[in-house]
């Protein structure tokens, strides 16, 4: 196991004691000695551990040292697997909603016998919850809305998670002998934050294969469909996944359609009949003559098309081809119709990325292993913003931490160890009322600040709003971070008007990020590309809390194509040289 699987083990454990409420001592050893594994290096654990020296570590006492060393030599721990055979897994799942920690659910099982979410539930709807010490009325209503969420949003997986699901199937299909063509199509293929279910479109000259193959993959729960030439099945995660084998004649026109979200397919189609002509998945033919489109083709009358390329099925409907993240019915035809579409930011344009956290506070990872990642990735530079102060809970950074870690990271660059260059950042909380959680002094001898909220959410909008642009007009805040605060899939985020915070960012000069967390995708692509035709700036940062974490920039890639932005849109585009000038610049404006 590595070091970051160890911690994450630990950190489960200790939740999993207090959940069967543990002494609170030994709770905290579990976690202290999670936040000790992340701040070895790798080479270092595996020597401590090789040599029977993990004890003499401060934070690690003999039980942990043996619970680690059988981790690091078996990938397993037996400890853990009967602490978590040990505990209801309904109390587990509780875990997943909202404002319930391990405390609460704890006080839940023994006051009012909760042991799942349907008791949960029957005891929120019966009053019992809102009787207990400690809970109350609007307690009581927020965990019925995050269960209500819950079931909800379980119908939809992020694209980051439902990707690698599409991959491995499109890969499969792809090696069949029968399989001419095949592609992903739907909500996966337009880069959509969260998706319903996957589409895979197939041109094959024999369905019977491809069909018998795609309902036998491994980790299906249940074939919910089988025909001739579609096919649907659910794997256990709950994920759903649809098959349709076209004639390779068809291919061109079931991808569109099946990727095109409803607008655009509707939108399309009008364009069609304009021009005298009829278009549906199955084909595009002559408008009219009481017919369907299928049965045109299907007699290969005069007038029926067989693009090859999606670029020739627009460009028969007089358009430039339109990217799929583009195809949600918002002017995208007009633009395709008017002339060149904007050339969208591609994840090769990214030389560096901004927001990304080290064991400092609450990430996994050292300065060096964050650097040498970026530079395997081929960046320029990486900025790294460790949480302030008020971020208790993410361990965030005093004054002396955070100015020790700038002095480190400018001993680092002098070094020339890495070719990456680190910025020497924060992401410094935005108090309730507005005000920055470090003084100007402070703020001043940073290359630049990150400005996010991280509590009081339950403020009314127009406070909010009014706190962030407060925040905005600090002449020392370089970007704000997560607009909303939105958890995809968890967390709606807080109340603000994002116009008028845009309006202030403009006229301040501040940067907004894209934050690419897949979680997160905050600001929403939908606010951009009006944003970025104002002026407005953009920073795709991954809010990397680990290695793996830079590649979030993917998915913040996808959101920033959805929202038309371009390179020159986006700050991390930019050299080192020219990142440096601007940083310079913002600085000098002061």
């Amino acid at each position: 196991m590595t070091k970051q699987e160890i911690a994450g083990i630990l950190d489960e454990i200790a939740i999993l004691l207090e959940l069967k409420g543990e002494n609170p001592f030994k709770v905290r050893a579990y976690q202290a000695g999670a936040r000790v594994v992340e701040t070895l290096e790798e080479a270092e654990l595996e020597r401590l551990t090789r040599d029977g020296e993990l004890e003499s570590i401060k934070g690690i006492g003999e039980a942990l040292a043996r619970k680690i060393s059988e981790m690091r030599g078996t990938g397993g721990l037996g400890f853990y697997d009967e602490l978590k055979a040990s505990i209801p897994p309904g109390l587990i799942e509780m875990l997943q909603i909202p404002g319930l920690g391990p405390k609460k659910i704890r006080a839940l099982h023994d006051k009012c016998g909760v042991t799942d979410i349907p008791g949960l539930t029957a005891a929120c709807q019966s009053g019992a919850v809102a009787a207990l010490d400690g809970f109350g009325e609007k307690t009581q209503e927020k965990i019925l809305a995050g269960i209500r969420n819950r079931e909800i949003y379980g119908r939809r997986h992020l694209w980051w998670d439902a990707r690698p699901v599409a991959e491995a199937i499109l890969e499969g299909l792809r090696a069949l002998p029968q399989v001419r063509r095949a592609e992903a199509a739907g909500s996966l293929r337009r880069k959509m934050e969260t998706i319903g279910d996957l589409d895979f479109i197939v041109a094959a000259g024999d369905a019977a294969p491809v069909v018998a193959w795609f309902t036998s993959q491994p980790g299906i729960g249940e074939v919910t469909a089988r025909g001739e030439t579609k096919a649907s099945v659910r794997f256990a995660t709950g994920l759903q996944a649809d098959l349709r084998i076209v004639p390779d004649e068809q291919f061109v026109f079931a991808l569109h359609h099946f990727t095109g979200s409803k607008d655009h397919n509707v939108q399309m189609r009008q364009r069609a009949l304009s021009q005298g002509l009829s278009l549906s998945e199955w084909g595009l033919a002559p408008a009219g003559g009481g017919e369907s489109v299928k049965e045109k083709v299907g007699k290969g009358g005069p007038g029926a098309a067989a693009p090859t390329t999606e670029k020739e099925l627009f460009a028969l409907l007089g358009l430039r081809e339109i990217p799929p993240e583009l195809r949600e019915g918002l002017g995208e035809i007009e633009a395709a119709e008017a002339g060149p579409l904007p050339r969208l930011v591609r994840r090769g344009d990214l030389r560096g990325a901004f927001h990304n956290h080290t064991n400092a506070s609450d990430g996994h990872n050292t300065l060096a292993e964050m650097a040498g990642a970026a530079a395997r990735l081929g960046w320029e530079y990486l900025g790294i913003a460790d949480h302030s102060k008020s971020s208790r809970q993410a361990n965030g950074l005093s004054e002396d931490r955070l100015m020790a870690q700038v002095a480190a990271i400018r001993s680092f660059n002098a070094s020339g160890k890495c070719p990456t260059r680190l910025f020497a950042g924060v992401e410094c909380d935005i108090l309730a009322d507005g005000q920055l959680d470090f003084d100007d002094a402070t703020l001043a001898r940073l290359d630049y600040a990150v400005v996010s909220v991280h509590n009081a959410m339950a403020q009314p909008e127009e406070v909010m709003t009014a706190r962030i642009i407060r925040a905005i007009e600090n002449p020392h805040a370089t970007m704000l971070g997560h607009l909303t605060g939105r958890l995809l899939l968890r967390r709606e985020g807080y109340k603000v008007d994002a116009g008028k915070v845009i309006d202030a960012a403009i006229a301040n000069g501040v940067i907004i990020e894209l934050n690419a967390s897949p979680q997160r995708l905050d600001m929403d692509w939908r606010h951009w590309r009006k944003a970025a035709e104002r002026g407005l700036l953009c920073s795709i940062n991954p809010d990397a809390h680990e290695i793996a974490g830079l590649d979030y920039v993917e998915a913040g890639v996808n959101a920033a194509r959805k929202g038309w932005l371009c390179p020159e849109n986006v700050l991390n585009t930019r050299t080192l040289a020219e990142v440096t000038a601007w940083l310079d610049a913002k600085k000098k404006a002061r």
